[in-house]
């Protein structure tokens, strides 16, 4: 590989004081997003990494080809029954999009296409399609849109009868609407000015403009609103990282005052839904892994709530779907999500068989309330997904849709097993690992750690076409299911937060070690990848273990904690108090320094590193890791191990295109490849 020089960035010297802490930010002037400068640098930087990358080309075009080869690229999504109507989405050669479509009352009938996003698409670089809901009565789609990857949304109308747009239009919205029973009321959720879910608004088709609902003064909190299963109820919901309140409007009178179902408690979360004259309600009061109650509609104070399920101290209730014959219990034990069916009046209840031990589960569009069947989505690391239909009476599981992988994978050829590793204060985290089954405990196998570890998120085993570019060549694929995740329950995310966020890095060390100790691989074939929240893990990780691994992905990480917790006016900072804490309490503010990545960069070496970043992104804003990049290089040395990619034109989740998408993900195999000197 040519030596090639990288972009330097100016060192502008920038002084605080905070809390009697002197420190001084070379690289604060990054922030300064109209100043010309700051954009010519990050093109600059985008320039450096595909000119480094440039004698790969032939490699990363090859990936892309075979990652393409992957997907089925004229697909047809399962269908779901809402009234008459079958509803259904697909995609085909050469669309970045899906077209949404449905069929009136068989499979045989003729298509009606709804939504053809990749119409919508053109011309802007970048498009979200946000809320995608059709009307009780089923004549008209509203639908939101972003096109800055800013996740601001814009809402509009269209009659499904004419195709024609209405009049009524609203900018800067959250992705959020609930329709009212009338089929011409909506209610929507208005950003501020930092981009918070804040106001709900409702809005009649061709008035005079939306009227508001309910407003939410208190920064920790995000508005939402939703619609029951039943359609009887809207629900206007609040709620912090740790508190949540949740108020009722009449569906069939969308102008009536909202009610109020429980008034907020700090550290007391519940979530709601509706069938014939109950709510059930799931909630951690008095219940750290959460529990099922129930109560009438109108006599909703908590001390008359029944219990259905009992909170259990190895067993966390994530989820629960009501419909007329059955209810769906989500639950999580060991790590690994399981469905439990009830009889909503009492009876028998029975766990859901499903064919591997580790495993992933998503919940996918039960629509209707009145139903024999229950669809939910199953994977693994090796097994691609499937669409199940199950029926609870009878107790059976049927297929609805394989995953196709068109250019070829026979799962029996692989396996995926559980290992814990100790971390340092004697607390076993579990590790997911994928591999083909000739590769065993090779020494010298190449190994991609991924972990998270923040926000009570769970990194479940699921599959992922892409990682087979990993298998298929040998490598050790392991997820690590760190403190301050979700897998182990509540207590497993309250242990990696705040005060004990310490955990999550010794947890993901730990786990590194023992995949070298037990012979899965080495540090000189050990990359780690990980984004966002799990971009600040990976930044830190390197900072106190450099020599443990051999490569990094850092994918718009979350590096320059200490400095964005200070400034309430980005977005989610306030709301990110409850999982980090407040940085105006002197000793949040030094436990914040001591494992902000960009504070920590020591003087090397450290092995290469690929990072990425979003111009529009405002969850972690650009300049964290085009600073990170420039203290990485300036300090360590590091010149062309250190890469950095800005997409121009998207946001927090990269290219919102299937194919430039995927391009992105041939760029990152490409570079961890070529860094672990593979061919």
């Amino acid at each position: 590989m040519p030596r090639l020089r990288p972009p330097i960035a100016a060192r502008r010297l920038h002084r605080t004081v905070v809390h009697g802490i002197e420190r001084v930010d070379p690289y604060h002037w990054l922030r300064e997003r109209d100043d010309p400068a700051v954009r010519a640098y990050l093109e600059a930087e985008n320039a450096y990494t595909e000119a480094v990358l440039a004698p790969l080309a032939e490699t990363r075009e090859t990936l892309y080809r075979e990652l393409l080869g992957r997907i089925v690229e004229d697909d047809v999504s399962p269908t779901y029954r809402e009234g008459e109507w079958l509803y259904y989405s697909r995609t085909v050669r050469g669309g970045d999009y899906p077209i949404v479509c449905r069929k009136h009352g068989s499979p045989e009938a003729p298509e009606q296409v709804l939504l053809d996003v990749n119409a919508l698409a053109a011309g802007h670089d970048y498009f979200d399609l946000g809320a995608c809901e059709t009307s009780p009565d089923h004549r008209l789609l509203a639908y939101s849109f972003d096109t800055e990857g800013d996740e601001s949304y814009t809402l509009v109308v269209r009659d499904l009868e004419t195709g024609a747009l209405l009049g009524d239009r609203i900018e800067g919205l959250s992705d959020a609407v609930a329709w009212a029973s009338d089929s011409r009321t909506l209610l929507a959720v208005e950003l501020d000015a930092v981009r918070r879910p804040w106001r709900v608004l409702r809005h009649r088709l061709g008035g005079a403009g939306p009227s508001e609902v309910w407003r939410e003064e208190d920064e920790r909190f995000f508005v939402d609103v939703d619609r029951s299963r039943s359609g009887d109820w809207l629900f206007v919901e609040t709620g912090s990282a740790v508190t949540s309140e949740t108020r009722l409007v009449p569906a069939a009178d969308p102008t009536a005052a909202p009610r109020l179902v429980a008034a907020r408690e700090q550290e007391v979360e519940y979530a709601v839904d509706h069938r014939g004259d109950d709510l059930w309600i799931l909630t951690n009061r008095e219940a750290e892994n959460f529990r099922l109650m129930r109560c009438p509609v109108g006599e909703t104070d908590p001390a008359g709530w029944r219990e259905v399920v009992a909170h259990r101290e190895q067993v966390k209730l994530d989820a629960f779907d009501l419909f007329r014959d059955f209810v769906v219990l989500v639950e999580r034990e060991d790590g690994l999500r399981r469905l439990r069916i009830l009889q909503p009046d009492g009876g028998d209840d029975h766990l859901v068989e499903l064919p591997e031990e580790v495993h992933a589960l998503s919940m996918d569009e039960n629509l209707e309330a009145d139903t024999e069947t229950y669809r939910f989505g199953y994977s693994s690391p090796v097994t691609p997904h499937t669409w199940y239909d199950y029926r609870p009476a009878q107790r059976s599981l049927e297929v609805v849709k394989r995953q196709e992988i068109p250019s070829g994978h026979e799962p029996s050829l692989y396996e995926a097993r559980r290992i814990w590793a100790s971390a340092p204060d004697g607390v076993r985290v579990p590790i997911t690992i994928a591999c083909r089954k000739d590769v065993g405990r090779q020494r010298n196998a190449p190994c991609l750690l991924y972990g998270y570890g923040a926000y009570g998120i769970s990194i479940d085993p699921s599959f992922s076409p892409h990682t087979l570019s990993l298998l298929e060549r040998g490598f050790v694929h392991a997820v690590a299911h760190v403190r301050g995740g979700g897998e182990l329950g509540e207590a497993w995310h309250k242990a990696g937060k705040l005060e004990r966020k310490e955990s999550t890095f010794a947890d993901f060390i730990a786990a590194a070690e023992c995949l070298v100790e037990e012979g899965w691989t080495a540090p000189d074939r050990l990359a780690i990848r990980g984004g966002s929240a799990g971009g600040l893990l990976v930044g830190m990780v390197l900072n106190r273990r450099p020599e443990l691994f051999a490569a990094a992905l850092a994918l718009v990480p979350f590096v320059d904690i200490a400095n964005t917790m200070l400034d309430a006016s980005l977005p989610l900072t306030v709301t990110e108090y409850e999982e980090w804490g407040d940085p105006s309490d002197p000793e949040v503010y030094r436990r914040l320094l001591s494992y902000s990545p960009y504070e920590n960069v020591g003087e090397g070496p450290y092995p290469p590193v690929l990072v990425t970043a979003g111009w529009n992104d405002p969850r972690v804003q650009y300049w964290e890791p085009a600073k990170w990049v420039a203290k990485l290089r300036s300090t360590t040395g590091a010149e062309s191990g250190v890469l950095l990619k800005t997409d121009m034109g998207s946001g927090h989740g990269g290219p919102s295109g299937r194919y430039e998408a995927l391009r992105e993900r041939a760029l990152e195999l490409t570079f961890l490849f070529d860094r672990l000197g593979l061919r």
